[in-house]
Order: C-alpha cells, then structure tokens, then sequence
C-alpha cells in the first residue's frame, strides 16, 4: 500500500489578554490512501517507454509539438510507475496488479 501525507493548515485566530491577535497554526497530518493498481510488468512498460521517448526527444529524432508532448507523457508515465498508481485506471476500473490478500 502506498500512503502519500499531505499537510492541511488549520489557521485560528485566538484573542489574547493585550487585545493582539496570534496566529496559531495547527498542522495535521492526514494521509491519503491510493491503492496499488498497477503490476510490476506495467511498470517496466512505462519506465521503458518513458526512457524511449526521452532518447528519441534529445537525440532530435522527435521535435516540436510531438516531442514536448511525449516528453510530458514520459514524465507521467515515471511518476505513476513509481507511485503504482494511476489515476485512470481508477477511473476506467482496471488494475493490473494481482489483488492484495486480507
């Protein structure tokens, strides 16, 4: 399972005795549970193409438009390898991933 932490700020304002506001700020920890939906041999898949089209862009074999959009799909494709989570999959329902025994 992966947990990513995101801190939320609460901000109160608390009056004191010499009529000054403080600002107190509480940070709480939460934790976001995304779920693993993404197999190994998916993720080599992704990482290799990522590297593929990061070549392709340096070596000047793809330019323009083509290029910069592969290079940001490459740069998806690492971070939800990384992650094994995508977010699509979420959306459409798939998991190549084996489930999680309980």
């Amino acid at each position: 399972m992966i947990f990513t932490l995101r801190i939320c700020i609460l901000k109160k304002y608390t009056k004191h005795s010499d009529s000054n506001f403080v600002l107190e700020t509480n940070y709480k920890l939460k934790q976001n549970n995304m779920k693993k939906n993404m197999g190994t041999a998916d993720r080599i898949i992704r990482i290799l193409l990522a590297l593929l089209f990061t070549v392709l862009y340096f070596t000047d074999v793809i330019t323009g438009t083509l290029g910069i959009v592969l290079m940001v799909l490459a740069v998806v494709f690492l971070l939800t390898s990384f992650v094994s989570f995508c977010p699509l999959y979420t959306i459409f329902g798939l998991r190549t991933c084996p489930k999680e025994k309980a």
